[in-house]
């Protein structure tokens, strides 16, 4: 069976980033989920559809194909052939990442590619209900989380660095980062929540590196439980 990995936490936790590091340095695949709610957003936007238009977001989600390559800059998301990567990480596909990512239908077609994939690949699957909801019998669930106003500072450096703030400021994005809180944990489909077997890991105070040395060490201690 293959060894799966489930990471959940908040936007700008730093689940992506760490879970890349993560699954680099265990020699195994890492699947960003959020990538392919905010390819959704995005791919919605492109054609013209609202995201906040459950119905017709949905009946896109089934027409069009996703599929993730790998490549030594990390996770490639596409939509029908097209590879959308560069245009997901702003705080439009974010936002509307997080509207579509309600959708019970949208989230059922996601869900299944994503359990298809883990079923085939030792895998890091990380996104905002992987351990209650994608992979609830995953070998190794991992909570992360950090403060509101930690994560919002990340967030706006990360932006900010990648010139997507678009006039936005701290304070800006932390307004718009807690409204992604209280949506995602208030969802009816899937919501954010930790499961009650998964391991919280507060990187409020860690660095990067030490974020990821705690979890290859919480993985290790997994591993040899069950040897």
């Amino acid at each position: 069976m293959p060894l799966n990995i489930a990471m959940d936490g908040p936007v700008g936790a730093g689940k992506s980033s760490i879970a890349d590091a993560v699954a680099k340095k265990m020699g195994i695949l890492h699947l960003d989920t959020g990538a392919m709610y905010r390819a959704v957003g995005v791919s919605a936007m492109r054609k013209g559809i609202d995201p906040s238009d459950e119905g017709d977001v949905t009946e896109m989600c089934r027409a069009i194909r996703m599929d993730v390559s790998y490549a030594d800059d990390g996770q490639h998301t596409f939509v029908d052939g097209e590879d959308l990567t560069g245009m997901i990480r702003t705080e439009q596909a974010s936002m509307a990442a997080s509207k579509v990512a309600t959708y019970s239908g949208v989230r059922e077609e996601m869900v299944h590619a994503q359990q298809r994939m883990a079923q085939e690949h030792d895998m890091l699957v990380d996104g905002r209900d992987i351990g209650t909801r994608v992979l609830p019998h995953a070998d190794i669930k991992i909570y992360i989380t950090a403060s509101p106003e930690v994560r919002a500072k990340r967030r706006y450096l990360q932006l900010s660095e990648t010139g997507k703030l678009n006039g936005a400021d701290y304070e800006t994005v932390l307004r718009d980062l807690i409204a992604r809180d209280e949506q995602d944990m208030n969802r009816k489909t899937d919501p954010l929540r930790k499961a009650d077997d998964a391991v919280e890991i507060d990187t409020s105070n860690l660095t990067f590196e030490e974020s990821v040395k705690a979890i290859l060490e919480l993985v290790e201690e997994r591993k040899m439980q069950h040897v």
